[in-house]
């Protein structure tokens, strides 16, 4: 299971309305790349593929996960953190990663 800090979902919520995603699923997942190997994945989609799991979250917010990004994510925090020009956004604490890269977008396992 991934938890989805208050802070999260205000700004997934206020960056729902902005892009006029509002109601659709939020996908949470991760991809090859980025300085440490694997790269935290964040979007919107319309419907669920046919192997994710979905979760409720706070405030109603619906979250896909595809089981190969859970084997990852499982036990994670998505977190937001505003602030500057540096060190604003969205932030995982995620207990499986051994390493992450200095801007905390990527990580190996």
């Amino acid at each position: 299971m991934i938890n989805v800090t208050e802070p999260a979902v205000s700004e997934v919520l206020r960056m729902s309305k902005i892009q006029k995603k509002e109601g659709k699923y939020l996908r949470l997942g991760i991809e090859g790349g980025g300085c440490s190997g694997l790269s935290y994945l964040i979007k919107f989609e319309d419907e669920p593929g046919e192997f994710d799991e979905v979760q409720e979250g706070p405030s109603g917010l619906r979250i896909l996960i595809d089981p190969k990004s859970m084997v990852y994510l499982d036990g994670s925090v998505l977190d937001f953190q505003g602030g500057g020009i540096m060190g604003g956004g969205f932030k995982f604490q995620n207990p499986n990663a051994t390493h992450s890269c200095g801007c905390g977008t990527s990580f190996a396992v």
